[in-house]
């Protein structure tokens, strides 16, 4: 838990670190704005998407901040994003129809068998397995290996029973099309991951609250809002640590969060839930009183500390979200 990437700052002192946390509010929506203005229907959108991955690559190394930071970040969505593209590819044709690959599969009694057996092997072994995803994964190949072109063919058995064959299908448009939704949620988890990780809870109430100052129009109570998002933010990763806590207290006590049926998983997942709220209401409880106890009421007039002022360097990074934007617009006229 102590490796989440979402809502934890990491401490540095690279260059993202000393950007207006305004501006890095600003340059993280507007890179998402990016990613979903490059078109997704042509190899050239795939170019683009390849060339945006490439310059986050270059700009992450200057950063600072360790790679796992944010490849745990992904380890949640990652059964995700392997069931998005395998549906891409099986379902993506595309309007002018490029075969690139056509694979034979068959299911019979004995591929029923072994992936039975394969099925029955990770379920009696996961909860020895440090990382079960990739298991997970391994026996999934596997299972495809086995239904991949009917093996039990080249044995000549009499009794070789084969229920069914069809081919799996491989286009083109299936492949750009999975390729792209693959980089687009990588993008997007990787640019929000860098805002948290290099912006302290503090400075990310201060930017939002600069950003959405002109909702004050509109008697929009602004500071309120900025304050809820931060602690928001803040309190993810602090949570699921103490979630961690209690899971590890009650497998001290012979609670088995992995195993069990419907019932006991239900039983479990309240055992875990009731002292979650009672630890929420508490924490909730000591930042009131300690916010309190700095003067903060709410709906007042605040005053600040330091002033956000934009740099030289925030200048650049302004000149390089426009140029970025232009290029992204001028690409969908002149390309799709």
């Amino acid at each position: 838990m102590e490796n989440i990437a979402f809502g934890q700052y990491y401490p540095g002192k690279s260059w993202i670190y000393k950007l207006d946390p305004r501006l890095k509010i600003i340059a993280t929506i507007s890179l998402i704005v990016f990613i979903f203005l490059i078109p997704m229907t042509s190899i050239h959108g795939l170019y683009m998407m390849l060339g945006a991955l490439a310059l986050y690559i270059l700009a992450f190394l200057t950063t600072g901040i360790p790679i796992l930071k944010v490849l745990n970040g992904l380890k949640p969505i990652l059964f995700l994003l392997v069931f998005t593209v395998v549906l891409q590819l099986i379902y993506t044709t595309g309007e002018q129809v490029t075969l690139l690959y056509a694979i034979p599969m068959s299911i019979g009694l004995y591929q029923t068998l072994i992936m039975v057996g394969l099925i029955a092997l990770y379920f009696l072994t996961k909860k020895y397995l440090p990382v079960k995803t990739l298991f997970l994964f391994v026996i999934l190949f596997l299972c495809f290996m086995v239904m991949w072109d009917n093996p039990f063919e080249k044995f000549h058995w009499n009794f070789n029973f084969n229920w069914a064959s069809w081919d799996f299908n491989i286009y083109e448009a299936g492949v750009i099309r999975a390729s792209f939704i693959f980089l687009r949620i990588v993008l997007m988890l990787g640019i929000t991951s860098l805002l948290t990780l290099s912006t302290m809870s503090t400075d990310i109430n201060n930017g939002l609250e600069a950003v959405l100052s002109p909702l004050k129009l509109f008697k929009i109570p602004v500071g309120i809002f900025s304050m809820l998002i931060s602690l928001t933010l803040r309190f993810i990763p602090t949570l699921m640590i103490e979630s961690k806590k209690i899971m590890n207290a009650q497998a001290s006590r012979g609670v088995d969060f992995s195993e069990g049926s419907l019932k006991d998983k239900v039983n479990q997942i309240i055992a875990l839930l009731i002292p979650m709220f009672v630890i929420s209401f508490k924490r909730a409880e000591d930042l009131s009183n300690a916010m309190e106890a700095r003067g903060y009421i709410v709906g007042a007039k605040r005053t600040k500390i330091d002033e956000l002022k934009l740099r030289w360097r925030d200048y650049l990074v302004i000149v390089f979200l426009i140029l970025l934007l232009t290029s992204v617009i001028l690409g969908r006229i002149y390309f799709v």
